[in-house]
């Protein structure tokens, strides 16, 4: 469950904006024949519904329809007491109740037409109950997949999504900036807490605490003991947007020298030639359908899914300097083709 306040920004998220996405996603729709676009969503997959409707749920799970003609609606396996808030936080038509998310959407659909085609996206991994419950719902419903053609409409980053991006890259930046204290667990608390105050909807904050052992982050449960080197990274959600910031607590100028090499490097994306040399590992993150950061590319993934020119993506890297391993991450925007990605952050603290 998530603790962060979950509000609704007008001015951050403005309803043109929504519109927008959902008359592109409608056009997308209208060329691949689909009568009917559904999008599923959880706490750990709240990214599609989110960037549609500016819902993101707290937790449970509900299924997003969108209509080719008429106000998307959300079915939700919350009770009726939860409809105002939703309402409150998101812009949709209409908000429907339901245990059996996948029964109720497909009656409501089939209700309209009974032969309806209709896209599932990421149907791949909706829960099995789910589908079921589709199919049961409206027998003669034809669900085709429509992963492909949501992926392709999320793939550049819209003007909002950037501006939503930054603001989370400045509450990660701000909050790491707090880590300060005697324990390892005194500074994640420091950095929680003003991730919180900033307006943060999450943070997740891993650690590696002693890099001379190992530059792998973890999640922190007891008190470790911290090395001369260590380093933390925060992973920051904003009204459904997510980005990961990286901080190492070393020589000053060893940070330095990592900073520039990772700046050239992630310069250089979507090609993945920056990381070639002087890097021990990378990963690339970004949003393809519900998953906030899903590994896209990266040194340890058997297959790469480049993001596209203008998408947004999270990235961390492990850099050796003077025998000293030195993680460094931070969002990056890449550019229209061409042209080079940038930082949206400075990961320089010193």
């Amino acid at each position: 469950m998530r603790r962060g306040l979950i509000a609704r920004s007008p001015v951050e998220l403005p309803d043109a904006v929504l519109d927008a996405r959902l008359g592109r996603v409608r056009a997308a729709m209208r060329e691949a024949q689909l009568d009917a676009l559904i999008v599923y969503t959880n706490n750990t997959r709240p990214a599609g519904v989110s960037w549609l409707t500016g819902f993101v749920p707290y937790w449970s799970e509900a299924l997003l329809v969108v209509p080719r003609d008429g106000l998307p609606y959300l079915v939700a396996a919350l009770t009726f007491r939860v409809k105002t808030w939703i309402e409150r936080v998101s812009r949709l038509g209409d908000v429907l109740h339901n245990p059996r998310v996948g029964l109720k959407a497909a009656q409501q659909i089939a209700a309209r037409q009974k032969n309806t085609a209709v896209g599932v996206v990421d149907f791949d991994n909706l829960p099995v109950g789910i589908a079921d419950d589709l199919r049961e719902g409206g027998p003669e419903l034809t669900l085709r997949d429509a992963s492909a053609l949501f992926a392709r409409l999320r793939s550049k980053a819209d003007p909002a999504e950037i501006a939503l991006a930054a603001k989370a890259a400045m509450i990660a930046r701000r909050a790491l900036a707090q880590a300060d204290g005697k324990t390892l667990n005194a500074m994640i608390a420091a950095v929680e807490r003003e991730a919180r105050l900033l307006g943060a909807e999450e943070i997740y904050i891993a650690a590696a605490p002693d890099l001379s052992r190992a530059p792998r982050f973890m999640r922190v449960e007891d008190e470790p003991t911290l090395g001369e080197s260590f380093a933390l990274r925060a992973t920051v959600a904003y009204k459904g947007v997510w980005v990961r910031l990286v901080r190492t607590f070393c020589a000053s100028e060893v940070v330095r020298e990592a900073t520039i090499h990772f700046a050239q490097a992630a310069a250089q994306l979507p090609s993945e030639r920056g990381f070639a040399s002087g890097f021990s590992s990378y990963l690339v993150e970004g949003c393809r359908m519900a998953q906030p950061l899903e590994p896209l590319m990266g040194s340890r993934l058997d297959a790469a899914n480049p993001p596209s020119p203008g998408a947004l993506v999270s990235v961390q890297a492990t850099l050796a300097i003077n025998g000293q391993a030195v993680p460094i991450g931070a969002p990056v925007l890449l550019g229209a083709p061409g042209e080079a990605a940038s930082l949206l952050i400075d990961p320089l603290y010193q």
